[in-house]
């Protein structure tokens, strides 16, 4: 078989599958939370040769030879990644944000070790000590939540936890949680309790790196993100430490929980940190927020409540069970007019997972694309539309009508298609 012939010669049906997703993408609007469009450049270094490349170990220390490019790449990477963020020391090899969790609790922990973390229904993440995750079967966990009253992170439930049960690791950083965190008065429950903290900043990167939310890489000991979110690069993971730790961490993920790194992914990544470092980034992540502020205020305005009461970042939970309307239904009345959300549990919430009593939105993907307030105010009532008339064929027509006019006006990769021949 040549290794010349394109992707539409050798795969049809692959093919066609990436042409119809460009499509999807392109002619939808993407309110997933976790969710973002990459730029050209960050597609070109993960799409490159690199993908061809064995790199067991790290640069100038690995298990295969021909590296000397592969390097370059992990150099830039981590580099990069210690500037933006003012960290220690980086390790840009994690396959995704949970393996970049586990190599903190292997760098740490034993088995039964205890583990205090966010609640998955208040807004944390599997990773943080959800019974049928490996943290949940590995660790002893103790959760804690966000107030009933408020819906925002219980800090005082918190120290009385990490009083009662000393944990060895306080894990901070959440999923679904629309408020600022504050990452100081973790720390200083820690050192109060003789824990230490890991700080899981997968949604809020990018807002941290651009100084739009307060940074926990002064205070905590390890902190642990995706790059795909809104960082909006390659789908991966990375995690930083304080210098005292850089060995055993490095040990933890080669070959502690991980073969070979993916080095065309390093590739991307160390592509979307110098795209971070920008003052264009800085201002796309400013628009970001402000998106979400208008979206939030739409949405209230049209008498759908939101957890906590609003948002201070990128996303908000949006109580629709409150219109006898369950998450689940929601997200597929919206997929069916185009609009992709995804189903989410709200704090102290009566359905399972799987129903679910909200739906997470958020703006970073719609933001990429070159949106601002005054769509927000659209998108907002597109939505409220829709679920205020969830049955209502001529309402879902009318809401794709005019999701087809808003995304027309703001096309997304259809001048590169031919990069997928």
């Amino acid at each position: 078989m040549s290794l010349y012939k394109t992707l539409k010669e050798t795969d049809s049906v692959i093919y066609e599958a990436i042409q119809n997703e460009i499509d999807r993408q392109n002619d939808g609007l993407e309110l997933i939370a976790s969710e973002n469009f990459v730029s050209r450049a960050v597609l070109t270094a993960v799409g490159s040769v690199f993908t061809n490349k064995y790199a067991e170990g790290y640069p100038r220390k690995r298990y295969y030879g021909g590296c000397k490019f592969a390097d370059i790449c992990e150099d830039e990477a981590r580099n990069r990644m210690k500037e933006l963020f003012g960290a220690d020391h980086a390790n840009v090899q994690p396959h995704s944000g949970t393996q970049a969790n586990q190599a903190v609790y292997f760098t740490l922990l034993n088995p039964g070790d205890t583990i205090l973390g966010m609640n998955l229904s208040h807004g944390g993440h599997l990773s943080h000590g959800h019974p049928v995750n490996f943290t949940g079967k590995l660790y002893n966990i103790v959760q804690y939540g966000v107030n009933k009253e408020t819906e925002t992170i219980d800090y005082d439930e918190m120290e009385s936890l990490a009083k009662q049960h000393k944990p060895k690791l306080i894990v901070c950083g959440a999923s679904a949680y629309a408020r600022t965190i504050d990452f100081k008065r973790i720390q200083e429950i820690a050192d109060a309790t003789g824990a230490l903290v890991l700080a899981d900043i997968a949604h809020i990167a990018g807002l941290v790196a651009t100084g739009l939310h307060p940074s926990p890489v002064p205070h905590n000991a390890f902190v642990s993100t995706t790059t795909h979110k809104t960082l909006r690069g390659p789908r991966g993971g990375a995690v930083m430490c304080k210098e005292e730790y850089a060995a055993d961490l490095d040990k933890a993920v080669f070959p502690g929980g991980q073969g070979g790194p993916l080095v065309h992914v390093m590739a991307g990544k160390a592509v979307c940190f110098k795209e971070a470092a920008s003052d264009d980034f800085k201002s796309y992540q400013k628009q970001i927020i402000k998106n979400a502020a208008a979206l939030a205020d739409t949405i209230q305005g049209r008498d759908f409540r939101l957890v906590s009461g609003g948002t201070d970042n990128h996303l908000m939970l949006v109580d629709v069970f409150a219109h006898g309307i369950t998450g689940k239904d929601a997200e597929k009345a919206l997929q069916k007019a185009h609009i992709t959300v995804n189903k989410n549990t709200i704090p102290f919430d009566t359905q399972s997972p799987f129903v679910a009593s909200g739906i997470r939105i958020g703006t970073p993907a719609v933001t990429t694309r070159g949106m601002k307030e005054a769509e927000m105010k659209v998108i907002g009532n597109l939505i409220c539309d829709l679920l205020e008339n969830i049955e209502d064929e001529k309402t879902l027509d009318k809401v794709k009508e005019g999701v087809k006019d808003l995304t027309s006006k703001f096309p997304l990769y259809l001048d590169i298609r031919d990069m997928w021949e």
